[in-house]
């Protein structure tokens, strides 16, 4: 049976998704992203230089899909504004949608959130919204017409892993959408819990661009993505609070 990640019609071979920012270099950046096997970088409008130089990002990154983002914007009318800018800057209509309620923790404005995404989905747009890990909220965007919902690991850049793996695994299981696990993963094995709970993929930047080795954390993430997602269909095995013997008990020696 086909296991396909679709985002509005387009489908797409590799679960993980991978920021653009805070790397060393932009030929750690460049090794990283073809290490990783992602197709689709995010680049923040008000980073990237457009202006078609040899080391910009965009040139660097041509043959990727470019998710541009809103980051930064704590309105509705601020992130409409620069998504369209990124549409004409970047020749897409695919947006990461950010609309920031509180600079301290970086959660989402969920108000401001879904007006923002009604908006730029009438208007046109692929919007994929980060948000809360609340499965109302993420089914509001969802109905809203958001192409895929974006509930937040844990606190942007905080490394804890999954914080609520409750909410993100029923957020998986009633959403319409595919469901991206954006933010807050920290290492391989919170990328592979993401999987596991049901998640379409993951979206990462910090565990990758500051680690110590940020090409080889890249094909960390590769990897773990892929045997999350295959141990999701696999399926795990209950939990109990008893020991139960995998071997047979019948017949033993002395017995």
């Amino acid at each position: 049976m086909k296991d396909e990640f679709v985002i509005a019609g387009v489908t797409l071979s590799s679960r993980l998704l991978l920021g653009t920012a805070g790397y060393p270099s932009q030929r750690i950046l460049r090794d990283a992203v073809q290490v990783s096997g992602c197709e689709v970088v995010t680049v923040s409008i008000r980073r990237i230089s457009l202006e078609g130089h040899d080391t910009d990002t965009i040139d660097l990154l041509s043959k990727y899909r470019l998710l541009p983002n809103t980051a930064g914007c704590e309105t509705a009318r601020d992130a409409i504004l620069t998504a369209e800018l990124a549409r004409e800057a970047l020749e897409t209509n695919w947006i990461k949608l950010e609309v920031i309620g509180d600079r301290e923790t970086l959660y989402p404005d969920t108000s401001e959130l879904l007006q923002a995404t009604r908006k730029l989905v009438d208007m046109g747009f692929v919007v994929l919204p980060y948000c809360n890990d609340d499965p109302v909220l993420c089914m509001r965007l969802a109905d809203a017409g958001a192409a895929a919902v974006m509930p937040m690991g844990s606190m942007i850049g905080s490394g804890l892993g999954v914080a609520n793996p409750a909410n993100i695994e029923h957020i998986c299981k009633r959403s319409p959408v595919p469901v991206i696990v954006d933010a807050g993963i920290g290492t391989a094995s919170d990328a592979v819990i993401a999987m596991e709970l049901g998640a379409s993929a993951v979206l990462l930047n910090t565990a990758v661009a500051k680690s110590d080795d940020p090409v080889l954390m890249a094909g960390a993430m590769k990897h773990a993505v892929q045997s999350g997602r295959l141990a999701y269909r696999a399926g795990r095995i209950p939990r109990r609070g008893r020991a139960e013997p995998s071997s047979p008990q019948m017949g033993l020696v002395g017995s």
